[in-house]
């Protein structure tokens, strides 16, 4: 592909995913590019979640299956607005699977077997690390006047933080002192 046709190609983008929007150009860039990582993170979490709902086993299984599957719906959940934000404000998102692969920080786990206290402490790390990239963009939101997706944001930084609670509640040893 020559330059001068890959100019054309990024102009006719421009022209026609080009949605307006009273947020400076470079904010709209760095939101969207913010958003689609987040994204795919989101997306890997949601697929690592499915496994260990899916291969859940032990004493606590219907307790730790109906977490997992819960909260895998909730990570699902997320997608399509954190995608259509992006869109909302003139940015583009994720195109594949391989970008997903690319953009996340969530690491995979193909392991045959794991413990369900091993699974339930890595999503636990995978949460955690989420809610931080999701305050981050959140960040770059503020600092770009984007009150609605630093709105958005909150909720799911807030919801974040509650599945980190949970996965960490049912990973805490019991008590064993007199209260």
């Amino acid at each position: 592909m020559t330059d001068a046709m890959a100019k054309a190609g990024a102009a006719h983008v421009r022209t026609y995913l080009g949605t307006p929007t009273d947020l400076k150009q470079a904010a709209v860039h760095e939101i969207a590019a913010g958003l689609k990582a987040v994204l795919a993170d989101v997306f890997a979490l949601y697929i690592k979640t499915k496994n260990f709902h899916w291969h859940m086993s032990g004493r606590h299984f219907r307790d730790y299956h109906l977490l997992l599957d819960e909260q895998g719906d909730q990570l699902f959940a997320m997608t399509d607005p954190l995608a259509e934000r992006a869109r909302k404000i003139g940015g583009t998102t994720l195109h594949s699977v391989g970008e997903i692969a690319r953009l996340t920080k969530v690491a995979d786990n193909d392991a045959s077997y794991v413990t369900p206290e091993d699974m339930l402490a890595e999503l636990r790390e995978d949460n955690l690390a989420l809610t931080a990239r999701l305050r981050a963009v959140h960040a770059v939101c503020d600092d770009g006047n984007d009150v609605a997706t630093a709105s958005l944001l909150e909720n799911w930084i807030d919801e974040t933080e509650r599945r980190t609670w949970f996965l960490f509640e049912a990973t805490r040893p019991a008590f064993g002192g007199n209260s």
